[in-house]
C-alpha cells in the first residue's frame, strides 16, 4: 500500500504529460515516501478505475489541477466542475485526506479548494512540502509547518508558499507511460527554470510559480533528455513561462545540449519573451536543435504594451522574428486583444505589425482573462461591482473570487461577437492568423482538439501551433 495516491487527473486529448506529478512522485520517493501515480488519461473509465486504484487506502490522496479554464473568451469552459468529480469518486472511495496541488490550484486556492470540497491545498513547489503535510495527517507536526498549505477547519489558514532552489536531480521520467504521452500528445514536456519575475498585468504564472527564476543545472537538462530520447521521445516542448529569461540561462542549456550532440537528434519548442534575444541566441537555440518558438508578442502599439506591463516594443519583435527566420526557425506570435484601453484602431495596428513581421503564424486571443492577484483584477475591483461594468463578460454574478472565467474586453471592441467579426474583417481569410476558442477552422484552442489529436496519431509531432500550421499549409 502507497502512503500516497498522486492523481492526473486531466482526460483532455491531445495528452499532456502531468510534469508537476512526475516532479512530486520522484521528490517524494527520494525522500523514502513511497507513492502510486494514478493516471486517468487513458482509462475508458476515469472514475471506475479511480475507485479499483483507492481500494488499497492510501494516507493521502494528491490531486492536481492544470488549468482552472481553458482561458479563451469565446468558449469559456472551466474545469472546475470535472475537479468537482473526481473529488466525489475520491469521497466515495476512501477515507484519506484529499490535497489538491498545481497551477490551477494556485491560481485561486481557497477558492478552489472550497468550490470542490477537498481537505487541503498546496500553492507553488510541492516537493518539499507534500512530505511534509504527510507528517502532519500522521500527527506529527502542526499544518502550521507545511509551506504553502491551504485548509479550514472552520476558518480558512493558508502558509506563505516556498520558492525553494531546485534540485540538479534530473526527472528520471517513470512515474508515468511517458511512452504513450509522446505517441498520443505529439511531444513531451521539459522545464529548464520555475517562475516569472515580469509584471505582466494579466498574468498568473507569478502567483503560481512564484517571482523567484529558479534555474536547473544545464547539465541536469541535458541528462533528462538524453533519458528521454533513449525512451524513443525526440520531440519536446520548454514549459518555462520564458524561455530566454535570463537569457545567459538559456544560452547555457542551448550550449550543453550542443556539446552532447543532441542538437541533431532532438526538436524542440518553446515560449520566448520578444526582448532579450539577440541573433546569437537564435543560432545557439537551432544549433540546440530548436524548431519553433511561440513569443508573446501582445500588441503592436507601444502604447498597448506599456498598459498590459510590457517591457518592449514592436521594434523589439519584428528583431526577433527576423533572427529566427535567419535561422529557419518557425515562428509564432500570440497576440492579445482586447485590453484596457484597446481600439478599434489599435487592434488594426497589431494586426498590421504581426503581418509585417511575417511570421510562421499569429495567434490571436480575443479578451483577458482576470486571475485574482493580478494586476487586472486589481484594475477591475476599482472599478466597482463587475456586474454593472460594461467590459467585462462571463461569469460576472457572485463570482468575487473569479474562480469563474471573467473577461475584460474593452468596450471600443463591442460585443465578444461584434469583436471577432471586425477581427476576422481585417485579418481579410490569412490563413497564417489562428483565432482561440473560436470552433472553427482557424481555432488553435488545444482543449479537445478533435484535429490536433487526428494529426498526431497519424504521426505529426511538435508544439500544436506549429502542427495545426503545418495541415494548412500541406
Amino acid at each position: 500500500m502507497a502512503a500516497v495516491a498522486l492523481v492526473n487527473a486531466n482526460v483532455i486529448k491531445p495528452a499532456v504529460a502531468p510534469l508537476g506529478i512526475e516532479n512530486l512522485a520522484e521528490a517524494c520517493r527520494r525522500q523514502g515516501v513511497d507513492v502510486e501515480v494514478i493516471d486517468l488519461c487513458f482509462e475508458p473509465d476515469p472514475h471506475r478505475a479511480l475507485r479499483q486504484h483507492l481500494q488499497a487506502e492510501p494516507e493521502l490522496v494528491g490531486v492536481s489541477l492544470r488549468n482552472t479554464d481553458n482561458c479563451y473568451l469565446l468558449s469559456s469552459h472551466s474545469f472546475i466542475p470535472d475537479l468537482q468529480e473526481v473529488v466525489s469518486t475520491i469521497r466515495s472511495a476512501t477515507s484519506a485526506p484529499i490535497v489538491l496541488g498545481g497551477a490551477g490550484f494556485s491560481v485561486a486556492p481557497e477558492a478552489v479548494l472550497t468550490a470542490v470540497g477537498a481537505d487541503y491545498g498546496i500553492v507553488g513547489d510541492g516537493e518539499r512540502a507534500l512530505p511534509l503535510l504527510l507528517e502532519a495527517v500522521r500527527g506529527r507536526r502542526p499544518p502550521s509547518e507545511v509551506p504553502g498549505l491551504v485548509w479550514s477547519d472552520g476558518e480558512m489558514h493558508a502558509n506563505a508558499p516556498a520558492w525553494p532552489s531546485l534540485e540538479d536531480v534530473p526527472l528520471q521520467r517513470d512515474s508515468i507511460d511517458i511512452e504513450s504521452y509522446f505517441r498520443h500528445g505529439g511531444q513531451v514536456g521539459l522545464e529548464t527554470k520555475r517562475g516569472c519575475d515580469r509584471r505582466c498585468i494579466y498574468c498568473a504564472d507569478p502567483l503560481s510559480k512564484g517571482r523567484i527564476l529558479r534555474e536547473h543545472s544545464p547539465a541536469a537538462v541535458a541528462d533528462e533528455v538524453e533519458n528521454l530520447l533513449g525512451r524513443g521521445c525526440d520531440v519536446f516542448h520548454i514549459c518555462d513561462s520564458e524561455f530566454n529569461i535570463p537569457q545567459e540561462h538559456a544560452r547555457a542549456v542551448c550550449e550543453e545540449l550542443i556539446a552532447r550532440g543532441l542538437g541533431d537528434r532532438i526538436r524542440w519548442y518553446g515560449y520566448l519573451a520578444p526582448k532579450p534575444f539577440s541573433n546569437d541566441l537564435a543560432a545557439a537555440m537551432r544549433r540546440a536543435g530548436c524548431r519553433g518558438i511561440d513569443f508573446g508578442a501582445d500588441s503592436g502599439t507601444e502604447e498597448m504594451l506599456r498598459r498590459l506591463g510590457r517591457d518592449f516594443t514592436p521594434e523589439d519583435t519584428a528583431k526577433a522574428v527576423r533572427a529566427c527566420r535567419a535561422q529557419g526557425i518557425a515562428v509564432m506570435l500570440d497576440l492579445l486583444v482586447g485590453g484596457p484601453g484597446e481600439t478599434r484602431e489599435s487592434a488594426r495596428r497589431s494586426i498590421d505589425m504581426a503581418r509585417a513581421c511575417d511570421p510562421s503564424c499569429v495567434g490571436i486571443s480575443l479578451g483577458v482573462r482576470i486571475y485574482p492577484g493580478t494586476g487586472m483584477a486589481a484594475l477591475i475591483a476599482r472599478q466597482g461591482p463587475m456586474d454593472q461594468n460594461p467590459a467585462l463578460w462571463g461569469h460576472t454574478a457572485d463570482n468575487e473570487s473569479l474562480l469563474e472565467p471573467v473577461f475584460y474586453l474593452s468596450p471600443e471592441l463591442g460585443s465578444p461577437e461584434e469583436a471577432a467579426a471586425f477581427l476576422a474583417d481585417v485579418i481579410e481569410g490569412d490563413r497564417r492568423f489562428f483565432f482561440g476558442g473560436s470552433g472553427d477552422d482557424a481555432d488553435y484552442d488545444y482543449d479537445d482538439n478533435q484535429v490536433l489529436v487526428d494529426a498526431i496519431a497519424d504521426g505529426a509531432r511538435g508544439a500544436y501551433w506549429d502542427i495545426l500550421r503545418r495541415l494548412r499549409q500541406s
